[in-house]
């Protein structure tokens, strides 16, 4: 459970970082880029895990096997956000925008 609002740590994917960084989208889709923004402005005010299944059309779960821990967001029909919470530190971890479809 988280006590607070969450921060973002690393970004693996460079257009996802420079856009969070420098509100710069190049290097992202553009049909994305206005979702992407609700998902980050929700990942950085949520204040406990369980929020994250607010958003049906998100379709956020927990990866298996040798990707455990790891959430996963829909943005796209193959495209998603991924990352991991470390509850401690409350920051979210390597996060990266990827098909993994």
């Amino acid at each position: 459970m988280l006590a607070c609002a969450v921060k973002i740590g690393n970004v693996v994917h460079r257009g996802l970082r420079r856009f969070i960084e420098e509100d710069d989208a190049s290097g992202l889709q553009p049909a994305v880029v206005p979702k992407l923004k609700r998902i980050l402005s929700f990942l950085q005010d949520m204040e406990r895990e369980d929020e994250l299944r607010a958003v049906p059309s998100w379709k956020a779960h927990q990866l298996t096997g040798g990707r455990r821990g790891t959430w996963s967001l829909s943005v796209t029909k193959n495209w998603r956000i991924t990352f991991r919470i470390d509850l401690a530190k409350a920051e979210i971890v390597d996060m990266d925008y990827e098909d993994y479809h």
